[in-house]
């Protein structure tokens, strides 16, 4: 998470990948027991929310521009870091993403 926090560095590429990965516990959640949904909720809520202060919600409007957007309940795909360096930055802001470099932040 400290990574979105603090500015992605890898390219649009990596950063969709890195998003399937919570596609992965979306769809995972609906197959564990209670108990363990129970336990872990406000662990992955609290890093849902950490993930929705560091980035901006467009509707996906500048990722779609790269990649086919998912399902809307698949909220983490409407939105971009806040902070946008490199080759993320570059991409992001191309399609009309407003974020800040990481040493404006």
């Amino acid at each position: 998470m400290g990574i979105i926090e603090h500015g992605y560095g890898d390219d649009i590429h990596e950063y969709t990948n890195d998003l399937y990965c919570r596609n992965w516990l979306h769809e995972a959640w609906l197959l564990l027991d209670e108990h363990v949904v129970q336990l872990w909720t406000p662990r992955i809520k609290a890093l849902d929310d950490r993930y929705k202060a560091a980035t901006i919600d467009d509707d996906g409007q500048a990722l779609g521009q790269f990649h086919r957007l998912p399902d809307p309940a698949l909220w983490w795909w409407r939105r971009h870091p806040c902070i946008l360096p490199g080759d993320l930055g570059r991409s992001l802001r191309s399609a009309g993403a407003i974020g800040t470099e990481p040493d404006t932040a």
